[in-house]
């Protein structure tokens, strides 16, 4: 019964970590820049220390835009 409780916290925990990062998102309004262009309000991923979780990363996805991430993640 230990066993399984352990397996079931644990589960519950990598799918909170994986699922609640990976989707979270920012809405960003419109602005106009200082050369006057007007940029349209858009999300964005939520601003963090990571890469691994930007929607231009490679092998991730916009899934507002279905484009695939291009950018690297390491120069080497």
């Amino acid at each position: 019964m230990k066993k399984i409780f352990t397996v079931g916290l644990i589960v519950l925990l990598l799918n909170f970590l994986f699922f609640n990062f990976a989707e979270a998102y920012v809405r960003v309004r419109g602005y106009s820049r200082k050369d006057g262009t007007y940029v349209m309000p858009h999300y964005r991923t939520y601003p963090n220390r990571y890469k691994w979780d930007n929607w231009s990363s490679r092998d991730n996805y916009n899934p507002f835009t279905g484009k695939k991430g291009y950018k690297r993640l390491y120069s080497w």
